[in-house]
């Protein structure tokens, strides 16, 4: 690897959103790291696509909930590549619950929610933030509309993706100029996560101008947009959504 090569790591990277962005990366010249916490096929094959691209791949099983694996992830990218460009935090997790059933919301949903999407995404940008300061780098978390609307698969994951885009708001101002962050806050998309709920996503969708879910590389687009086609773009939801919650 040369000394200027630039470097990613996506967590959730085994499948759907955050394969796309591994893959998408590779073909932009990247080396890049594939996290996953279960699913080591699939991890196996993102590798595979992003090798075909050219690109150099570090495979890394973490729990991004967990802080102790998260710095072993990142401790691991800077001793094999050297360090790193861009974190992408895709990884992510829900509950499907009914809004109105609020006594299913124990505080074993909540902890579980909040621990992925909330945590993870913290301690993740807290083990890279040294990495990211010395090469002016960036990140870009992957929250959701759910957080903006309060429409979404539960109410805590509404509120973990809320405050996730929060959270990169106070990231960007505590971390400017050096390092930018920003989140893209994607509708439905058509992975397996929403698989058998086509008939929900299609009602949900009725009032969107656009007409059609998201597919991965959609969402891809916009990571990848700021993460590398903008230099003065920080602090910013990018709402990618097919003009449904405007």
């Amino acid at each position: 690897m040369t000394a200027s090569q630039k470097v990613a790591l996506v967590t959730g990277s085994a499948t759907g959103v955050g394969r796309a962005c591994a893959v998408r990366f590779a073909k932009l010249g990247f080396a890049v790291v594939v996290n996953y916490s279960k699913s080591e096929a699939d991890a196996a094959e993102t590798a595979e696509e992003v090798r075909a691209c050219g690109g150099r791949v570090l495979v890394h099983q973490a729990t991004v909930g967990d802080d102790t694996q998260v710095r072993e992830m990142v401790a691991r990218t800077r001793e094999e590549f050297g360090g790193l460009d861009v974190l992408v935090n895709n990884a992510g997790t829900t509950h499907f619950v009914a809004h109105t059933d609020l006594d299913a919301l124990t505080d074993a949903v909540w902890d579980d929610i909040f621990q992925v999407n909330v945590k993870g995404a913290f301690y993740c940008t807290r083990a890279a933030m040294p990495l990211l300061t010395e090469r002016n780098g960036c990140v870009v978390n992957v929250t959701s509309v759910a957080g903006l609307s309060g429409q979404g698969s539960s109410i805590p994951y509404c509120a973990s993706k809320a405050a996730l885009n929060c959270m990169t708001q106070s990231l960007a101002r505590a971390f400017g100029p050096h390092v930018r962050v920003n989140a893209v806050a994607p509708g439905p998309i058509l992975t397996r996560w929403l698989a058998g709920r086509e008939a929900q996503i299609e009602k949900y969708l009725e009032q969107a101008p656009l007409k059609r879910a998201a597919s991965p590389d959609d969402i891809a687009d916009a990571v990848l947009y700021l993460a590398c086609g903008t230099t003065l773009t920080t602090g910013q939801v990018l709402v990618v959504d097919g003009g449904r919650t405007m």
